[in-house]
C-alpha cells in the first residue's frame, strides 16, 4: 500500500480518466488536493469525521486561495498569449512548475495533519468522498465515482 500522499496521488492521476474527473470536480467548486487526500484516507481505511474534514479544509483553503488560485490565474491569463511569444512561453511554464510545486506543498501539509490518523476497522465509516461531494450542489457523480475506482489501483 502506498503511504505517501504525493506519490499516491501521482499514480491515481495518472489512471485513465482520473485527471478529467478531477478537473470536473474541481469546476463545481470542489478541491482537487482535498479531494486526492480524500481518497488516500479512504485507501488506507481512515475513519472519516467532520471536524477531521473541517480541519484539512481550515489547512487547504488559505493556501489555495493565496498560493495555488493565482499561480493557476496567471498561468491560465497567459495560455493563448503564449503560443505565439516563444518567451511567455517558457514563463507559462515556469509558472506551472511554482503551481505544481505550491500543491505538492500543500498535500505534505495535509499528510502531515493526517499522520496520527489510524486505521478504522469499519469500511463504512471511511466514506471521505462522499462526504467531500455533500459540500457542493449537485455534485457530479460520475466523476466522483471514477475517482473511487481509483482508490484501490493507486
Amino acid at each position: 500500500m502506498q503511504t505517501d500522499l504525493w506519490n499516491y496521488c501521482l499514480k491515481a492521476y495518472a489512471l485513465p480518466g482520473i485527471e478529467h474527473a478531477c478537473l470536473r470536480l474541481q469546476s463545481q467548486g470542489l478541491d482537487v488536493c482535498l479531494l486526492m487526500c480524500a481518497a488516500w484516507l479512504e485507501h488506507r481505511n481512515v475513519g472519516y469525521d467532520e471536524a477531521r474534514l473541517e480541519c484539512l479544509r481550515a489547512l487547504a483553503q488559505p493556501w489555495q486561495r493565496n498560493v495555488v488560485q493565482p499561480l493557476r490565474e496567471l498561468r491560465t491569463q497567459w495560455r493563448e498569449a503564449a503560443t505565439h511569444d516563444e518567451a511567455l512561453s517558457a514563463l507559462r511554464e515556469q509558472v506551472k512548475g511554482l503551481e505544481l510545486e505550491a500543491e505538492r506543498t500543500l498535500l505534505r501539509r495535509l499528510e502531515s495533519a493526517t499522520q496520527q490518523w489510524l486505521p478504522t476497522q469499519s469500511q463504512s465509516s471511511c466514506d471521505w468522498l462522499q462526504r467531500m461531494a455533500d459540500s457542493v450542489d449537485h455534485p457530479d457523480y460520475d466523476a466522483l465515482q471514477k475517482l473511487r475506482a481509483a482508490i484501490n489501483h493507486a
